[in-house]
């Protein structure tokens, strides 16, 4: 009778422990599904074309092809915002921060595609993205990784820029960010002006060597740059 007591617990046991295991697999999927759907609404969602104009109204120079580009870089912000969950992601552009601050304004929607995106409203937090030109806070290096990611670029060693860090100076955005991959080039025309992208990645310190000049000129970027919370 012993025997066939422990024997009933122990398939009891069993029973608990694959029911729970089928829980949270299950769990997992219906998560992993919804974050799918998640990212499949960013990619496609179709945002206002009144957003575009009054960007323009800012940077009156862009054509219609270039404000495309900073839509698509919009796209791209709220996606690594998704990819970082709810960590912090500083803007690295200011011509699509802009973007972000129009769409922002059309409330009802914009609290419409947060609750799609993200399951949640994507505040708009001012932040500074870097404390110096060569050396980056938090939110600017995740912001760093995970568009190097979208892009298949090395975050360490990066041949180009991902869209978000380039667009300001591909757009020729005057109050801008531009980051350059190599601070010591001195054949670029943004030598010595530029943020400085190959030290973005760096755990700690983040500084040039001591034998390399820095790259001066900008210093933080101000109350125009955003973090998703």
């Amino acid at each position: 009778m012993q025997v066939d007591a422990e024997a009933c617990q122990g398939v009891l046991q069993m029973t608990f422990f694959f029911a729970a295991v089928a829980i949270i697999a299950g769990l997992y999927l219906v998560n992993r599904q919804r974050r799918s759907r998640q990212r499949r609404f960013i990619e496609r969602y179709r945002f206002n074309s009144a957003i575009t104009g009054r960007v323009q109204k800012h940077y009156p120079h862009l054509t219609e092809e270039q404000l495309d580009q900073v839509m698509e870089g919009l796209r791209e912000y709220f996606y690594i915002c998704h990819q970082a969950r709810r960590r912090m992601v500083a803007m690295p552009s200011q011509v699509v921060d802009v973007a972000w601050h129009e769409f922002i304004l059309f409330t009802r929607p914009y609290e419409q595609f947060c609750h799609k995106a993200f399951g949640r409203f994507l505040h708009h937090t001012p932040t500074e993205m870097m404390r110096s030109p060569t050396i980056a806070q938090e939110g600017i290096k995740r912001a760093w990784r995970l568009a190097c990611a979208r892009h298949q670029i090395n975050p360490a060693e990066p041949a180009a820029l991902p869209l978000l860090f380039a667009i300001d100076g591909l757009l020729n955005i005057e109050d801008g960010f531009t980051y350059v991959l190599d601070c010591k080039d001195k054949s670029s025309p943004h030598y010595g002006s530029g943020y400085c992208a190959g030290h973005i990645s760096c755990t700690s310190g983040c500084s040039g060597d001591s034998g390399g000049p820095s790259c001066g000129g900008s210093s933080g970027c101000g109350s125009g740059c955003g973090g998703g919370d």
